[in-house]
């Protein structure tokens, strides 16, 4: 009879973690490169969201970047996407990188502005844009939207991307590993302010690190593409001792977005936590601290606000138009 009990008493012990677990819903955070900014800071979310969302887990992974995490929730297999704001435009649009169909993508915050990085050091003979011609050049990993942007660029200082240079597809880790070698003689990436990559680059001895402007050709972008692109600046010192001089570069912003389809809650308490915990997330990346409520407009966002973060900005009184 003792032995029936424990039986019992294990059989319901067991039915009732499996139950627990079955109860625990497990999200998925797209991000890029393990050696950029989305990745680390996909990390920090994922522990916010698991000490704050009651039987919730989350968990970054590592992607090629906005075009491929676009992919991923657009087709339902992640749940939350960190990209740029020119990827997200064509995705709802069925365009460029989405010429087979438009995605059902909506946003939850606006984040932080993405830097545009052509990066060269001294040897290579490059100093302005145009001097890529004829150069050893990586565009950006394939599924990213450093290569969507990095051919815009290109475009608007009038070069061909397949003729003017040739081109690799690497990601911003093996693009600082391939200068080092000498095996690319610049390099294209868009990122947050300091990606850890760079610094790495900017860091190592013997060499000067050489960010190359293309604010000058901003206007033909925004002509183009609309007024998703701005000219901004890095600053001298971003990227160690050997930058020495403001880098005039294009930004655009990112966004955290999901599928259309996210239950509403969800989506609330998502954008809740990226707004209200953003400090904690700074200490992943300072550039959490970007991620501020006048910053959640309609024009930064690029494609229509989930319901649920609209309903967490009007609580709140935040003003998207």
């Amino acid at each position: 009879m003792k032995r029936l009990l424990a039986l019992t008493a294990g059989a319901a012990v067991a039915f009732t973690m499996a139950a627990a677990v079955a109860q625990t819903k497990q999200l998925s955070i797209t991000t890029g490169g393990t050696g950029g900014v989305y990745y680390p800071l996909g990390g920090g979310f994922a522990s916010i969201i698991g000490k704050n969302i009651p039987n919730t887990t989350a968990a970054a992974e590592v992607t090629g970047g906005s075009v491929a995490n676009l992919q991923l929730i657009g087709s339902g297999r992640a749940d939350i996407a960190f990209a740029q704001v020119d990827a997200s435009f064509d995705a709802i649009n069925g365009v460029d990188k989405f010429a087979s169909g438009k995605l059902p993508i909506q946003a939850l915050t606006v984040m932080y502005p993405n830097h545009m990085h052509v990066v060269t050091i001294d040897g290579t003979g490059i100093t302005k844009i145009e001097d890529l011609k004829g150069k050893r050049v990586s565009t950006g990993s394939p599924g990213s939207a450093t290569e969507v942007f990095a051919f815009r660029v290109i475009e608007a200082a009038g070069l061909d991307k397949d003729k003017d240079m040739r081109r690799e597809r690497l990601g911003v880790a093996e693009s600082v590993n391939a200068i080092k070698d000498k095996k690319i003689d610049a390099f294209f990436w868009v990122g947050g302010l300091p990606t850890a990559a760079v610094t790495d680059l900017g860091a190592t001895p013997g060499t000067k690190i050489r960010l190359i402007d293309i604010a000058q050709n901003v206007d033909k972008m925004v002509a183009k593409y609309g007024a998703i692109y701005s000219a901004t600046v890095i600053p001298k010192g971003t990227y160690g001792a050997t930058h020495e001089t403001d880098n005039k570069n294009v930004a655009v912003w990112n966004i955290m977005a999901v599928n259309a389809s996210m239950p509403e809650d969800l989506a609330y308490q998502l954008t809740k936590l990226m707004l209200e915990k953003r400090e904690e997330l700074a200490l992943t990346h300072k550039e959490a601290l970007n991620i501020k409520a006048e910053n959640q407009t309609k024009a930064n966002a690029g494609v229509p606000f989930h319901p649920g973060a609209l309903k967490y900005f009007a609580e709140k009184g935040i003003k998207v138009d």
